[in-house]
């Protein structure tokens, strides 16, 4: 008897992460999604080339597993036709001291190190495309989990990622979390999901929506997490919410950045 895959349930069937969500790339590649095997293969080609995984591979694995997986999105053994049919690749060319190395994805540049040989051997002197920001990671989370209803705590969370970009503690009149709020209001006197406002109504484009935008960091994530907390009748994160989404991004900009 033949055996076939169980199909999700429907409500976990979230838009995935795609690869020009979180790198530079145009086409094709850049409306694929990021699957956990492209992010094994790339890890095994830093392995190859670095002897450690290096930032692309954590990137990937973060938007692989942590948002896409977790959600539902994509299962362990999904691959992206394009990484398989044309290739991921680590490659590196010495110049006046220096050794670039490039890393890409059928063919389109997804990183880039540049590493002074011999004297700083190993010091990282640029990265590009590594870091995550507030605003790519609040639109992640809008793809994650998307279709659910906004809440009291989703409007909290967004509230104190706004202001971590901006450093201050003022709702902004019309900005991202008073759109939140208003949004959570709505819900809370709504009985029908499908009436309700999602998170990717509001979260949607949120990197433009934000007056500024920093880099993810631990700090910000414990904010974040904490006004999540405080806002939930039980007392924890969502999974693949917004305050886990930035948890994920701040800890991979942490090991980008060691």
């Amino acid at each position: 008897m033949s055996q076939e895959k169980p199909e999700r349930p429907q409500d976990q069937q979230q838009e995935p992460i795609k690869y020009g969500d979180v790198f530079n790339v145009t086409g094709e590649l850049a409306s694929k999604h990021v699957a956990p095997q492209d992010a094994a293969v790339m890890e095994s080609a830093e392995r190859t080339v670095f002897g450690q995984p290096g930032a692309t591979a954590a990137v990937m694995h973060a938007a692989a597993v942590l948002l896409n997986e977790r959600a539902g999105s994509v299962r362990p053994d999904d691959s992206t036709d394009l990484s398989r049919d044309q290739g991921v690749t680590v490659t590196h060319t010495d110049v006046a001291g220096s050794r670039i190395y490039t890393e890409s994805i059928a063919g389109q540049v997804v990183g880039q190190y540049v590493k002074q040989t011999p004297v700083q051997q190993g010091t990282t002197v640029g990265v590009v495309n590594s870091a995550i920001t507030i605003g790519q990671t609040l639109e992640a989370a809008a793809q994650a989990a998307g279709s659910k209803p906004l809440d009291q705590s989703d409007a909290a969370a967004i509230q104190a990622a706004e202001m971590r970009t901006t450093g201050g503690n003022v709702m902004i009149p019309g900005g991202l979390a008073a759109t939140a709020q208003s949004a959570a209001n709505h819900n809370a006197r709504v009985e029908r999901d499908e009436d309700k406002i999602k998170l990717s109504d509001v979260l949607a484009h949120a990197t433009a929506k934000l007056p500024a935008d920093k880099v993810a960091t631990r700090q910000d994530a414990e904010g974040v997490a904490t006004a999540e907390l405080r806002n939930n009748p039980n007392l924890a994160t969502r999974a693949a919410g917004v305050a886990a989404s930035i948890t994920a991004a701040a800890s991979l900009n942490e090991n980008v950045n060691a």
